[in-house]
């Protein structure tokens, strides 16, 4: 990402940058049942951004970034993800293809 202008972070001027997300649900949950990345993402989309580590107090605006998450139902390593996170998304849910259906699609 390019600095745009004080604080303000983005891909170069007339571009849109899309971050795509896989496995969205994988973070394990911690004693509290708190999922720190999920936190973080979670605050990007909230708040356009976070806050600076070596800074502390300054804001890092990102702007023209769009966000692309997958994820599988919960179960067999996978965790249940908050609404918290999950309001900032559109759902696309596809079910299994039986062989039949494929061969006659394919």
């Amino acid at each position: 990402l390019d600095k745009r202008r004080k604080g303000i972070f983005g891909p170069p001027l007339g571009k849109k940058f899309v971050f795509f997300i896989d496995d969205l649900n994988m973070p394990a949950r911690e004693e509290y049942g708190a999922q720190p990345p999920i936190e973080l993402i979670r605050q990007t989309l909230d708040h356009q951004g976070w806050y600076d580590r070596k800074n502390i107090g300054a804001f890092r605006k990102l702007v023209d970034i769009t966000y692309v998450a997958a994820m599988g139902p919960p179960g067999g390593g996978r965790n249940p993800v908050t609404q918290r996170l999950t309001r900032h998304f559109n759902y696309l849910a596809l079910t299994e293809l039986s062989d039949e259906s494929k061969s006659t699609i394919f």
